[in-house]
């Protein structure tokens, strides 16, 4: 039976706290996290990495989440990662915006719970892989 490799979690967010807490709660799970401050940092380690799946914050300063998220759609390489989005803007709109305009594949808001985080990554990751199987 073949090793499973870990799952590569990139998390892009401007609080370095939270980055460590979503970190600490990640890899106890198994999953292989990078953590980047801020937008632009964000999208040079997923164009390194690959990864699995994005987890973004979208108030970010300098380079929003929104606009990462733009990017990373119309880039051929990156355009079928999953992004969960992951913020403080928990209004109604927001999240109509962000699940049904936007698409992104799910939409949490701060503050989380651990289980909360980790029932939205199975989730989209399980809808990833029967989609590109």
């Amino acid at each position: 039976m073949a090793e499973e490799t870990a799952r590569r979690v990139v998390y892009i967010e401007d609080d370095q706290e939270m980055i460590e807490l979503v970190v600490l709660i990640l890899t106890r799970r198994g999953f292989d996290v990078k953590g980047a401050q801020g937008g632009r940092k964000g999208l040079d380690i997923i164009n390194q990495e690959l990864p699995d799946l994005v987890l973004l914050d979208l108030m970010m300063p300098g380079m929003d989440g929104w606009e990462v998220y733009q990017q990373l759609k119309a880039n051929e390489k990156t355009r079928n990662i999953p992004v969960i989005v992951i913020t403080a803007k928990a209004q109604a709109i927001d999240r109509v915006l962000g699940l049904h305009i936007a698409k992104v594949d799910d939409y949490i808001a701060k503050p989380f719970r651990p289980h909360e985080l980790l029932e939205s990554i199975d989730r989209v990751l399980t809808r990833a892989s029967q989609q590109n199987p």
